[in-house]
């Protein structure tokens, strides 16, 4: 009877752990999808307000039409892809940004114009606020692969085929030190 007694509280806390184990990946799964949410809601600010700065730069850089046509090329390709197409083309679209901002430069009217500063300080909100969103996100994928992958929620995670998620990584062009000439 006492060995009995004793199976059955080693039965009901390996359930007990199981439980725990299974409700705990569930929820940082949940997290991901939260965090990557965030970071759509993001980029979807972000492309926004593309339009308005596109259109306050052409107005008075008239002539720099190719660096204006390659910021809407990019937000309009990194609008139309999802995953990980969308995490490249969104970092084509900061650089085509970049460029932007360093055309500006050459027009000292346009540099003190109330709208544009306006609108560059909100993209550079939004630029800080997805950055931090991303790391966010990542450091949420970190705890749920690492929780998926040590012994033993990894027997729970693979028994219902919890599956490891990817980082949000930069591509190699990235990480090259941009140039800025004025």
């Amino acid at each position: 009877m006492v060995a009995l007694i004793i199976v059955l509280l080693c039965v009901a806390l390996i359930f007990l752990w199981g439980v725990s184990s299974y409700n705990t990946l569930v929820k940082l799964r949940n997290k991901g999808d939260e965090a990557e949410a965030g970071i759509d809601a993001h980029l979807k600010e972000r492309s926004d307000l593309i339009p308005n700065l596109v259109e306050t730069v052409k107005g008075y850089a008239e002539h720099e039409s190719g660096t204006l046509e390659a910021v809407i090329s990019a937000r309009n390709k990194a609008s139309s892809l999802s995953g990980e197409g969308r995490m490249k083309a969104e970092g084509e679209l900061s650089g085509a940004l970049g460029r932007l901002f360093a055309v500006a430069e050459n027009y000292p009217a346009l540099k003190a114009d109330q709208n544009f500063l306006s609108l560059q300080n909100q993209l550079a909100r939004i630029e800080e606020t997805l950055a931090n969103a991303r790391k966010y996100y990542n450091a949420v994928v970190r705890e749920y692969n690492d929780k998926i992958m040590v012994f033993p929620s990894s027997l729970i995670a693979s028994l219902f085929h919890f599956a490891k998620r990817d980082y949000i990584e930069i591509e190699d062009s990235d990480r090259l030190r941009t140039e800025v000439r004025f």
